[in-house]
């Protein structure tokens, strides 16, 4: 701790701090003078200190950070910042912090006497990195790890102690408030004036009564965003540099300043901040006192950083580090104050796993009289009540009430606290404000509220007694006289010391609200039941294999689709790009009906007779060219690409398969065995039985041959092929993807397939066509990827899209090599072509056919396209886009010239395009390509939202 002897800085006793201004040439001049080396300079930003990256004379690698300190700090405070470092990289040696630099005669730190008066200079490492400066997105792992950092360094600094620590310094909460109160008068601007007056007040007042509660120690409490690095190469910061605000104070400040400087963060809001708080508390295990100090802090950080920069650019001008600094500031600001405290306060304690403190109870009169009968209406993700898409129509939810009051009931009900998904006009883009705050009501009679006083302003009723506020919102025009009016949407909340509930938040504050405003319900006398945790993801995790992988490592439950949007069970909605199942979209209703329908009549195994199954397999052979006349039925996929490579091994009486690389086909033995993608097995290539014979795969942008070099493709696949058969191993097939579907939608080099399929029948095999994931329409210009390359397979494997979702797939080929099947035995699968499925399938092509679904691939992927492109142009990751209407890829890369690929930029990508609001996978080998290929339904409006989204997160960040 400081004694009496000892002279440090008292921000107090001078208020205005001008940086020293030293030019370049006197920098080079003294460093030569003292340190005794030549060096070029590169000015870095400081709001009260000057410094520079230095490089030895000539040379491209740093020396190290040259800080000139602000002349008003001490030696004894200098030395104090050295030495924390110190402890702090002895301590936490996983954390890279930078060391003084040794120069020729010796430590780089000492006194210059320069043309600004006696200035500190002191050469620190500079470690590789880079910081996380900007406004760019956060990840919820990088904020995660900034809160480590500030825990590990404030773990590390726990005992520290120096005679300098009690200096006063403007960033030390300890003094926010006198600091506000310095500054505040000064300020010019009266908008800034006020906003940080409200919002600091509140912070005070909640701070007030824990402060002298608030353990203390040495900190840092600078670790934020400008003074982390990330090494290069990696995304999670993993070093803590400038320590120039080492000094004693509340600990629990170290991580407040960490959580203020993700506020300004695109996308940030102090839900963001979460992370940080639970990876702090993890290591330094926050007490009450300091949980209820957090935010009142944070919100005081930012006043001071606003007041402090807006002085420091009106003291120092030229200052372009403060300057660039003023908006993000004020966003810090704004957003820390953007949630009450108690609110927000109540969402960290929930986040860390602390109790929840006593909810506000219900103190007053029962609002209405007693209603009976009330019914309440199930307006949730899963209600029936939003089928068909009946969510999205803004009379949905009037008209069930309505019906039920016309059914006896004297009220109708929707709960507050619980997802409500009808009524759900703009789901995109997608917003995470799902849960209302209110009780949504409906009444048979007018009914007079209980005795309390009454204003209105709009349609919007508030009405008070003692210690209780309730808001109405949907009144009629004259409603002072306190009558809730008949058969009318009203929707009632409780407000909290003035502040009202927005209508509708997030799942993560809707409990906190409740919390601190109280349930709505009892101030009607129907108390809302708590939702039960949901703990699903827990047990899909105890019951099934681990290999049956779900998508993200956070997944959202999903539990409604429709047309191109899926929900989830919190009542957001999502666009889906990446579900070439659903083909006809989400629960289309003339697919639901026809599955619904044939269940009544009858669902059997195939081996009965009935209509349904020759009808489809009629209906699905005339898509085909002509000679296309037998159809086998399955259940998926990897049933119908293995059936396909018996009927060759069958029909041809050979074993050997030929087997495009970098291919998935299935999971069962032959179709496994002919899937060489490294993505799906790491092992594919080695693993391959002898039978199995693979060519390159046909990709023309990152393949063996690129470019006009692709069309030598099919020349080395015929020469594989000429040479097995002339080893006496004539195959019996080849199969491949028509459009390289695995790789993002590559399209396969011009009259790849047609010299390839003639070289297979030279030799007598049969071409097999893996249509699974690129048929049926998907590609917009073509029903079927063979046609693109001008070429007729011998047999057509598909499934996915023809079943809408459901279990189905079909093998087409020739009545001579169906045949040849009996040669292996007989054929039979259970529910393959079942009477279910057969009219599952019919109704899939009747949507794609009445509704013109694959003009509309053709149309809406078309432009698709074109705006992806545009993106191209804009952002250099993107190496290209590839594919056809509505299957197309957008393959990353981290060097257009090498092609290397950016494989950890595309998860990134797609988990924050999960935030966004946009269901995206990454596909191909190397994982760097993201696979879209959304229901054929999609419109342009949100094919539009996807690209905005996918804008937004390349420019902001991932």
């Amino acid at each position: 701790m400081t004694t009496d002897t000892t002279a440090v800085f008292d921000y107090f006793s001078q208020v205005d701090l001008p940086t020293p201004t030293l030019s370049d040439d006197e920098v080079r001049r003294l460093f030569a003078d003292v340190f005794g080396v030549e060096i070029d300079v590169h000015a870095l930003g400081s709001q009260q200190d000057q410094n520079f990256r230095v490089f030895p004379r000539g040379e491209s690698d740093p020396l190290g950070v040259l800080k000139l300190s602000n002349p008003v700090f001490s030696e004894a405070e200098i030395d104090m910042q050295d030495a924390a470092a110190s402890l702090v990289a002895e301590r936490s040696p996983h954390v890279r912090i930078p060391r003084i630099v040794e120069g020729p005669r010796g430590v780089m730190s000492a006194w210059w006497e320069s043309s600004q008066g006696r200035i500190h200079a002191r050469v620190i490492e500079n470690i590789s990195g880079r910081t996380l400066n900007g406004s760019g997105y956060l990840s919820p792992t990088v904020v995660a790890a900034l809160g480590t950092l500030s825990g590990a360094v404030s773990r590390s600094l726990a005992d520290f102690t120096h005679p300098a620590s009690g200096r006063v310094l403007q960033w030390d909460l300890r003094h926010a408030g006198r600091v506000i109160d310095t500054l505040l008068p000064l300020e010019p601007d009266t908008e800034v004036r006020g906003v940080v007056q409200r919002a600091s007040d509140a912070a005070r007042a909640a701070l007030a009564p824990v402060a002298d509660a608030l353990p203390m120690q040495a900190g840092h409490f600078d670790v934020t965003d400008d003074n982390v690095l990330r090494a290069d190469g990696t995304v999670v910061p993993d070093a803590v540099i400038d320590f120039g605000d080492v000094c004693t104070s509340w600990r629990v400040g170290e991580i407040a300043t960490t959580v203020s400087s993700v506020l300004h963060h695109d996308g940030a809001s102090p839900e963001s901040a979460l992370p940080a708080i639970r990876a702090f508390d993890e290591l330094r295990d926050l007490t009450d006192d300091e949980i209820t100090a957090l935010w009142p802090l944070v919100i005081l950080r930012g006043a001071v950083l606003v007041l402090s920069g807006r002085a420091q650019v009106r003291l120092d001008e030229e200052n372009a580090y403060a300057t660039d600094g003023l908006d993000r500031e004020f966003r810090i600001l704004v957003q820390a104050a953007s949630v009450p405290l108690p609110v927000i306060t109540a969402a960290t304690r929930a986040a860390l796993g602390r109790p929840a403190l006593d909810a506000r109870g219900w103190t007053g009169r029962t609002l209405l009289p007693f209603a009976s009968p009330r019914v309440e209406i199930d307006a949730t993700t899963e209600s029936p009540l939003n089928d068909a898409g009946a969510w999205l129509d803004p009379s949905t939810l009037d008209a069930a009430a309505l019906d039920t009051l016309d059914a006896g009931a004297a009220m109708v009900t929707v709960p507050a606290g619980r997802a409500q998904l009808t009524g759900t006009v703009d789901p995109l883009p997608s917003t995470t404000a799902t849960i209302p705050t209110g009780v949504t009501l409906w009444l048979a009679e007018s009914t007079l509220l209980a005795p309390g006083e009454i204003s209105v302003d709009g349609d919007t009723l508030t009405w008070a007694s003692g210690d209780e506020t309730v808001i109405v919102s949907g009144m009629p025009g004259d409603s002072a006289s306190g009558i809730l009016p008949a058969r009318t949407r009203l929707v009632v909340r409780r407000a909290a010391d003035g502040v009202v509930p927005p209508a509708r938040v997030s799942p993560s504050l809707a409990a906190a609200w409740r919390n601190v405003a109280g349930d709505p319900g009892e101030a009607l006398g129907i108390p809302t039941a708590i939702p039960a945790d949901d703990d699903v993801l827990a047990r899909r995790h105890e019951v099934l294999a681990e290999v049956q992988e779900h998508y993200y490592s956070a997944p959202p439950r999903i539990e409604r689709g429709w047309r191109e949007h899926l929900i989830d069970v919190d009542g957001r909605v999502y666009l889906d790009m990446v579900n070439n199942v659903a083909s006809v979209g989400h629960a289309h209703p003339h697919v639901v009906e026809a599955g619904s329908r044939q269940m009544r009549l009858l669902n059997t195994n195939s081996r009965f007779h009935y209509r349904a199954i020759t009808d489809y397999a009629d209906r699905l052979a005339a898509t085909l060219p002509d000679g296309f006349d037998t159809v086998f039925l399955v259940n998926s996929g990897s049933e119908a690409t293995d059936l396909a490579l018996r009927l060759a091994m069958a029909a041809t009486g050979r074993p050997d398969i030929v087997a495009m690389r970098e291919a998935y086909h299935g999971w069962t033995y032959a179709s496994d065995a002919v899937s060489t993608s490294v993505a799906d097995n790491p092992f594919a290539l080695d693993t391959r039985p002898a039978w199995v014979h693979t060519v390159d795969a046909a990709n023309s942008y990152r393949g063996r041959h690129r470019g006009t070099d692709a069309e030598n493709y099919a020349p080395e696949a015929v020469a594989v092929i000429d040479e097995l058969a002339a080893s006496g191993r004539a195959p019996a097939g080849f199969i491949a993807e028509t459009y390289f579907g695995n790789a993002g939608g590559v399209a396969l080099p011009e009259g790849y397939l047609t010299d390839v399929y003639a070289a297979i029948r030279r030799h007598g095999g049969l071409a097999i066509a893996d249509e699974v994931q690129v048929g049926f329409g998907r590609l917009g210009e073509w029903f079927w990827g063979f046609q693109q390359q001008g070429a007729v397979p011998d047999i057509v494997a598909v499934a996915k899209s023809i079943g809408g979702g459901h279990p189905l797939g079909a093998v087409i080929t020739r009545r001579e090599i169906a045949d040849r099947y009996r040669t292996q035995g007989y054929f039979f699968s259970s529910t393959g072509g079942s009477p279910v499925s057969s009219a599952i399938g019919l109704a899939v092509l009747d949507v794609i056919e009445r509704e013109g679904l694959q003009e509309n691939a053709r149309v809406v992927g078309a432009h698709l396209k074109g705006r992806l492109e545009e993106l191209a142009q804009a952002h250099p990751i993107i190496g290209t886009v590839h594919g056809s209407g509505l299957y197309l890829g957008v393959e990353f890369v981290r060097d257009r010239e090498t092609l290397e690929p950016a494989s950890a930029e595309t998860a990134a990508i797609c988990d924050r395009l999960l935030e966004l609001g946009v269901i995206m996978q990454p596909t191909g080998d190397f994982q760097n390509v993201l696979k879209i290929k959304p229901p054929l339904v999609i419109t342009r409006a949100s094919v539009d939202v996807f690209v905005d989204a996918l804008d937004r997160v390349l420019t902001t960040g991932f």
